[in-house]
């Protein structure tokens, strides 16, 4: 079983708009609306390369409701916990000459919540995959990370961690199976600024030091690095292509590591496949499907 928790979803409102001026009256020449955060981008991935999961976290409201429909309907198991108060964000994304993003609250969580949540994860066990991604919101107690890991530890759950800053580097000490910074990311928190591949590996190791069994390294147009807890290392330039949309690239790329790794065994066609499904978004309008993956991969 593969599960991913999104502690705050939303509903993507994306727009293009031609000219976007402040004060008056713009109309859209482009419009879309998808389910929105990382745990359930990660999920619909899953499924676009063949590969069941189920998405928790929590729901409310309208908002709330369209979210699970449109979860489900991408072929996802939608294990949401729906609260009582307030109503699911909504997220702006307006492209126009410059991008410009309006995101929603979100709902109001209680401790009841959490351990609705807490206990749907109780029924993972030795060989499962748990992915927790995203930021927390400051509705939730801040380190919900480390109760989430505190509660699996033990039981041989795989858990994949995509955080920033604070929010990683306090659960290395519980050990994730992988944790996914991009460089940036992993140069923050060390405090040093990581512009190649060679500049990333000794800062990876540094992660694996301090907990980490595996780490993924995204870099955009540089393509990445992995450090694999045999100590094997992987590098890769990026796949050709044009930039379209970057949002959720990150997000395929650990879904795309975890379908190479569920399919092949392999580290190495892991790391291939990872990158490849974040490039196969980043290259269009909508998150990657097998296709793509594989025309990326056979560059």
């Amino acid at each position: 079983m593969i599960c991913t928790v999104t502690f705050n979803p939303s509903l993507d409102y994306i727009v293009r708009v031609d000219d976007m001026r402040l004060g008056v009256i713009n109309r859209t020449a482009y419009e879309q609306i998808l389910p929105g955060g990382k745990g359930i981008n990660v999920s619909v991935v899953l499924g676009n390369l063949g590969h069941k999961s189920r998405a928790l976290g929590f729901l409310a409201g309208f908002t709330g409701d369209e979210i699970a429909r449109r979860v489900a309907q991408a072929g996802v198991d939608a294990d949401f916990i729906h609260v009582e108060k307030g109503m699911s964000r909504i997220n702006a994304k307006i492209k126009s000459a410059e991008e410009t993003e309006l995101n929603g609250m979100g709902p109001e969580v209680t401790a009841a919540d959490i351990d609705a949540l807490l206990a749907k994860l109780d029924v993972l066990a030795a060989g499962d995959t748990l992915v927790v991604s995203g930021s927390v919101p400051a509705c939730l107690p801040s380190d919900m990370y480390e109760q989430i890991m505190a509660r699996l530890a033990g039981r041989g759950v795989r858990i994949v961690v995509d955080a920033e800053r604070d929010l990683l580097r306090r659960v290395l000490p519980y050990q994730p199976f992988l944790v996914k910074p991009n460089n940036i990311e992993l140069g923050d928190i060390y405090g040093a600024a990581l512009k190649t591949r060679a500049d990333v590996v000794p800062y990876a190791r540094r992660m694996q030091q301090e907990g980490a069994r595996n780490v993924l390294v995204s870099m955009a147009g540089e393509g990445g690095v992995f450090v694999a807890e045999d100590g094997s290392v992987y590098e890769s330039p990026a796949a050709r292509g044009t930039v379209v949309n970057s949002v959720g690239a990150g997000d395929s790329c650990v879904a795309g590591f975890l379908a190479g790794l569920a399919e092949t065994g392999s580290y190495e066609t892991a790391f291939r496949m990872g990158l490849c499904a974040g490039s196969a978004s980043a290259f269009s309008d909508h998150l990657a499907t097998r296709d793509e993956v594989e025309q990326l991969m056979a560059q």
